[in-house]
């Protein structure tokens, strides 16, 4: 039976593509059809395992870098790949538009939802344009959730990375799917019981991450705050942050993670649709503060594992923290709850739910 991947870009490895490498280790791909490839060669071979995968690209490769300027035609160029017949089983890894990918007849497609599909046209516009930009946009931006409801009853199944991924989809599609959490590579990440005082963001610095409410609250709690990361926003962020605020720049994942694992909490206040890093502070016994929305949710327990803010807001983040120093974690049992997350689980999963579906279409 020949299976194929469908991914929306191939760009840099990240939490989304560890789930790509570990679909390819149990399904070995016969080709891979996504809308570029600008992948470095190292990252490739982290997703493919150096396997003999056809990679299989629409026209949007000749923009290369670029091609994000082009995202209202992303739906078309999906759409117009051509699928040979005699690929039995595709498998799309969507987060944006991977699940509008075309079947045959006889041909089974399941689609893993990374996120939320395309937000910038659904719950972010306000992010991602500026108020101009949405006026003017503002037909267009119909159009394409228009084209996405549609895209969306093109699998005959559907797996979401969270609970709270599931819950949009059923409220934006009106469609059921099951939930599977993502892969993190816990024995990647080694426990450390003695924490060094300083808390610990790792994140894109992009205005949806809201770096800038812990950069607020942390100029006036005066703790030491370490942040890792680049973005449109780092030089904007360096230039409120007082002394206490320290920016890393262009470290290593093991120079990361030797921060994150003696910090004394990783401290988040954007929303994520699941949120890998946090899962792996936990995996080094490292606590969590983090706005109690998105999948961070149902990763991180309050009291037990981290502690949980109601409201993006720097009032909210002081009085966590205050909540936080009076609670003496279990960094023992924090790296065990982050188990459940593990790359071994997702697999045997992700394998269980497909098996049985491929079962019952068979029947």
């Amino acid at each position: 039976m020949k299976k194929i991947l469908v991914a929306d870009w191939l760009d840099r490895y990240g939490g989304a593509e560890r789930v790509l490498t570990v679909l390819n280790r149990q399904y070995d791909f016969d080709k891979c059809y996504t809308l570029i490839n600008i992948m470095s060669n190292n990252d490739l071979a982290k997703v493919f395992q150096d396997k003999k995968v056809q990679i299989i690209e629409s026209n949007l490769k000749f923009l290369k870098t670029n091609f994000r300027y082009l995202f209202f035609l992303f739906p078309y160029f999906m759409s117009k790949f051509e699928n040979d017949k005699d690929n039995k089983l595709i498998i799309s890894s969507s987060f944006s538009v991977a699940k509008g990918f075309k079947k045959r007849r006889g041909q089974i497609h399941i689609c893993y939802y990374q996120a939320r599909n395309q937000r910038y046209i659904w719950d972010n516009e306000k992010i991602y344009f500026s108020s101009w930009q949405r006026v003017i946009l503002f037909p267009l931006l119909k159009l394409l959730r228009h084209i996405d409801i549609n895209h969306s009853k093109r699998p005959d199944y559907i797996i979401a990375n969270s609970h709270f991924v599931k819950n949009w989809i059923k409220k934006t599609y009106n469609i059921e799917s099951k939930v599977i959490y993502p892969p993190v590579d816990t024995n990647l990440f080694k426990l450390v019981k003695e924490k060094k005082d300083y808390f610990i963001t790792t994140a894109r610095l992009e205005p949806y991450k809201r770096v800038d409410l812990l950069v607020k609250a942390f100029n006036h709690s005066k703790e030491t705050l370490y942040i890792v990361g680049d973005g449109s926003m780092k030089n904007r962020l360096k230039k409120m942050s007082n002394s206490n605020i320290k920016f890393f720049d262009f470290l290593q994942p093991s120079e990361v993670m030797k921060l994150v694992s003696k910090a004394k909490a990783f401290i988040h206040a954007g929303i994520e649709d699941f949120g890998i890093a946090p899962v792996e502070a936990q995996s080094t016994g490292t606590p969590v503060i983090a706005y109690n929305m998105g999948g961070l949710s149902e990763t991180v327990v309050e009291g037990k594992t981290g502690v949980f803010f109601n409201s993006q807001s720097v009032d909210a983040i002081l009085e966590a923290l205050i909540r936080f120093k009076k609670i003496e974690f279990d960094h023992e049992a924090i790296s065990m709850h982050a188990d459940q997350f593990s790359e071994k689980n997702f697999a045997t999963n992700i394998q269980n739910y497909i098996d049985l579906k491929l079962k019952e279409t068979v029947s």
